[in-house]
């Protein structure tokens, strides 16, 4: 039996995302900027993928900018809202009288952490929140660090190792009474709790479709009308004239057609997935001594438990755990094969030698009870087979 338990890291597209996509890697091969019937026939399912995708989040379909994936879309965000016009892509030409700064925490993914990283090469300063144990922000924190300078917010929705929410709407309330552009990278929350752009009060937001059962390759970034905000690529003047570069049209198609199927089946799946979720945690912690799930008092996405047991490290359970058919993960894809311990973690105040003995189970929408009994019997045992051999790892007075 193998049993994925690593949604987090990327979905298996969706049978019928895969049958729209088709015929645009075939016969339908147009290329959606030219004006004749093939062209318009690209350029047309190219619309309908954006009217879906806004649909998703409570944007107009002129909102939505197709990109690469994630990453692009967040560094977009950053960048375009830092150097708003190309006169001013180098750091001495910011568009700003003083120091521009950013307001950010210190557990985003690494495609907003890096970011951030290089705005402050170029001469912008930077403030990292740090989070509560729960792995949540604290808005009196963020208030605190705003300044008359501060360029942009850029808080992600949803943890990608904890599955911790961030209270976007809050956030997003306090940035538009100072004035202050406002990003999330949603690219967590997409598909797994609802999202309103307008409730949000989000101004930029990124997406990527393969995060929910749609391919590789193509994201979103929601842009509101009147966010001020310069190129990032530059080249042709394809949608609107904002992400030059031919569409990829079957991945854009596939973006829509999840985006779809993610808002007519959200309710029922956040809801049987959570139960699911809940009920690996409670078999695991009962069976499991020194166990903990990591951010439990917080709001998390309903598919993600990140679970430490003490005295093992993580990355030879993920191993364990593989040899015996299950797919889980120490953290963030993007970081496999990384030395240090995640950065999530330690941010929440583990040590290092806590946040190696992690592991995060995100489930999804085809993951099933009997998947879930099977990993209930699995890891128990690889834990217990791990601590036998690990110096770093004393019994419980009563099990000796």
């Amino acid at each position: 039996m193998r049993v994925y338990l690593d949604h987090n890291a990327t979905t298996p597209v969706d049978p019928a995302v895969r049958d729209a996509m088709l015929p645009f890697l075939s016969g339908d091969f147009g290329n959606a900027s030219s004006i004749h019937t093939p062209g318009q026939q690209a350029r047309a399912a190219v619309e309908t993928a954006r009217e879906q995708v806004a649909a998703l989040i409570g944007a107009k379909p002129q909102e939505i900018v197709f990109t690469s994936g994630g990453t692009e879309s967040d560094n977009h965000a950053i960048f375009g809202c830092l150097f708003p016009s190309a006169s001013s892509i180098s750091s001495a030409s910011l568009d700003h009288e003083s120091t521009p700064r950013v307001i950010t925490t210190a557990i985003e993914h690494e495609a907003v952490l890096n970011s951030c990283q290089e705005l402050e090469r170029r001469g912008v300063a930077v403030t990292y929140l740090p989070v509560h144990r729960d792995g949540v922000v604290d808005l009196e924190q963020l208030r605190a660090a705003i300044r008359p300078e501060t360029a942009l917010i850029t808080v992600m929705h949803a943890n990608n190792e904890l599955g911790a929410i961030q209270p976007i709407a809050e956030i997003g309330k306090i940035a538009r009474e100072k004035g202050i552009p406002f990003h999330t990278d949603a690219v967590q929350a997409a598909a797994k709790i609802p999202i309103d752009v307008n409730v949000l009060a989000v101004d930029l937001l990124a997406l990527s479709a393969h995060k929910f059962y749609g391919p590789k390759g193509v994201g979103a970034l929601f842009v509101r009308a009147g966010t001020k905000i310069g190129p990032f690529l530059f080249g042709g003047h394809h949608q609107r004239g904002f992400r030059p570069g031919t569409e990829n049209v079957p991945g854009i198609v596939g973006m829509g057609k999840a985006a779809e199927l993610a808002r007519l089946a959200l309710d029922a799946d956040s809801q049987r997935i959570a139960v699911l979720r809940d009920r690996l945690e409670r078999g695991l912690l009962s069976q499991i001594p020194d166990s903990r799930v990591n951010a439990a008092r917080a709001p998390r996405t309903p598919n993600t438990t990140n679970i430490s047991f003490a005295g093992i490290e993580g990355e030879a359970l993920v191993i364990a755990l593989d040899l015996r058919g299950i797919a889980v993960s120490t953290g963030a894809a993007c970081s496999s094969g990384a030395v240090e311990p995640s950065h999530v973690l330690t941010a929440i105040g583990l040590s290092a030698a806590e946040a190696r003995s992690c592991i995060r189970f995100s489930l999804g929408r085809h993951t099933t009870e009997a998947e879930i009994d099977f990993a209930l019997r699995a890891v128990p045992e690889a834990v217990s087979q791990l601590r036998e051999i690990s110096p770093a790892y004393r019994k419980p007075a009563s099990a000796r």
